[in-house]
């Protein structure tokens, strides 16, 4: 009785490490939804551009605000504050777009890509 007692104790401590273990091994949920909220943000800001380019500055408003709202799910702490700058250029050139200011949404545009991508660099650095 001692000994199977021993067997299932032993079989028990097993199977909890090994539950542990794996979910450790697993890639965190987080970093994919962090992934997809930058793709989604630089395919947002090349769809605004593609818009502008057709003379759509309407469309391109409604593509900036939707790359905007993507960024926000982008959070990785050594950006944030860069983010937040680039968040803030994003819908600058919404309201450039509203107004009917091509160029200076096509600027705009420009610089939050560009801040976007280099965030994108330093988060795939890290991961």
């Amino acid at each position: 009785m001692q000994a199977l007692k021993k067997v299932l104790v032993s079989f028990a401590m097993a199977a909890s490490i090994a539950a542990v273990s794996s979910s450790s091994i697993a890639a965190p949920k987080g970093e994919e939804a962090v992934r997809e909220a930058i793709e989604n943000t630089l395919s947002g800001i090349a769809t605004s551009q593609a818009a502008v380019k057709s003379g759509d500055l309407t469309a391109a408003a409604k593509d900036i605000l939707e790359a905007a709202n993507a960024s926000k799910e982008f959070r990785y702490e050594l950006t944030e504050r860069q983010r937040q700058k680039a968040t803030d250029v994003l819908k600058a050139a919404r309201k450039s777009a509203e107004a009917g200011d091509a160029a200076a949404t096509t600027e705009g545009l420009e610089k939050a890509l560009a801040a976007f991508k280099e965030m994108k660099a330093k988060y795939d650095l890290a991961h």
